[in-house]
């Protein structure tokens, strides 16, 4: 394949990543500074996506869904903090360490699921869990933290 073909096939599928549902940040810094340009509040979701049931329900009930993935991509940064237990799932060392210094700061409970609703400084805004809510709902949950 040639260089202009490459070229081409790399930025249909980046153009195609942006075009369906939010992207999940992984790195606190990068999501503050994105929440800063944009001007809109950090999702920070603490979830255990190889082990906890709640965790995977709300990911296939709420953040997976179209709804959900579409409303979020023009009104949150979604920030994802996971602890897999698995051994083949396991994050690597520093992502795994950063993880842990946003539970010793946001999440000191333990608590899984955990979503925090915070500002680009970090301010949180609102906390919640797994709630059998449908995506409108959810988000509504969402949104009322920061109104």
């Amino acid at each position: 394949m040639n260089l202009k073909i490459k070229l081409l096939t790399i930025l249909f599928v980046a153009g195609l990543t942006s075009l369906f549902g939010q992207e999940w940040q992984t790195d606190f810094n990068t999501a503050q500074q994105i929440a800063q340009e944009k001007y809109r509040p950090i999702i920070l979701v603490f979830q255990g996506s190889d082990w906890c049931a709640p965790c995977i329900k709300l990911d296939r009930e709420v953040w997976s869904t179209d709804e959900f993935q579409k409303y979020a991509k023009d009104h949150y940064v979604m920030l994802q903090a996971d602890f897999p237990r698995k051994k083949q799932n396991a994050l690597p060392e520093d992502r795994a360490r950063a993880n842990a210094q946003l539970a010793e700061q946001y999440n000191k409970n333990g608590i899984f699921p955990f979503v925090v609703v915070m500002d680009a400084q970090g301010k949180v805004k609102g906390e919640t869990s797994y709630k059998k809510m449908n995506p409108k709902d959810y988000i509504q949950l969402l949104d009322s933290f920061t109104e």
